[in-house]
């Protein structure tokens, strides 16, 4: 495996080394977080169908309100980082020498931690009136009104002037939201860091592997899209796997305190 290590130089901030890593890495993270979920299925797979399951209700419950449905489905990926918590937990304690009680990382750095979150909260919000702007000004009513709504209507080519702009703003949003959160909250549950140098690692982590992380977010948005296409089932293993192996990608991106 091909790696180098750096050290980020920044005026106030004391930033951990870092690892530049080659293009295929991500696949390793993978395979490591399948291996933590069959390791711990019982507990990563209920959680998984949990989060499926209130995903599905949520939408489903929403679902009259075409702005809400599309904002919180897409949404769903922008908050996921701070969701998939309790797998980096899982993964975090089981490399443990002795047992340690659950969200122990997460007591111990609650402030920020909670911080990340709002920020999340924040970011979700702004995107949910964006979504309701683009809406109103390029969807036409015909979808809503007229027929059934469903995913292949949407996609049909009287409503790409919709589309295009929507899937690029919404991606932009998604970039910016990865970007910060890469490595972060498995570093706040790690070690005793403040947001502000959690973030800014996460970014140099992109700033430092543009290719690898160009990969690892390929690789999570078509897995999240399979999931949310699919009415959330799949997400029960999708999403638990992806939370393992985000925090493999943290331990093989950032050198240990």
């Amino acid at each position: 495996m091909s790696t180098e290590t750096i050290k980020p130089h920044t005026r106030h901030i004391d930033l951990p080394e870092l690892r530049r890593v080659e293009l295929t890495r991500p696949f390793q993270w993978l395979r490591r977080g399948w291996g933590d979920f069959i390791h711990h299925w019982p507990l990563s797979l209920t959680l998984g169908v949990l989060f499926a399951v209130l995903g599905f209700l949520l939408i489903d419950y929403v679902w009259a309100r075409l702005h809400l449905a599309m904002a919180l489905t897409s949404g769903f990926l922008l908050v996921a980082p701070f969701l998939a918590i309790v797998f980096y937990d899982i993964s975090r304690r089981a490399e443990q020498p002795v047992p340690t009680r659950a969200f122990d990382g997460v007591r111990a750095n609650a402030g920020s931690i909670g911080m990340f979150g709002f920020m999340l909260a924040f970011i979700l919000s702004a995107w949910e009136r964006i979504s309701a702007i683009l809406v109103g000004l390029f969807l036409k009513t015909d979808i809503v009104t007229d027929q059934p709504f469903t995913l292949g209507l949407l996609l049909a080519p009287e409503h790409m002037g919709f589309v295009v702009p929507y899937m690029l703003i919404g991606g932009a949003v998604a970039a910016l939201v990865f970007a910060l959160s890469v490595v972060s909250l498995p570093m706040l549950m790690d070690r005793k860091v403040d947001f502000i140098t959690a973030v800014v690692t996460s970014l140099w982590v992109v700033r430092e592997n543009p290719g690898t992380m160009l990969v690892w977010a390929a690789l999570i948005a078509v897995l999240g899209f399979i999931g949310l296409i699919a009415w959330f089932i799949p997400l029960a293993v999708i999403f638990p796997v992806l939370g393992h192996a985000t925090w493999h990608a943290y331990r093989d991106l950032v050198g240990r305190e």
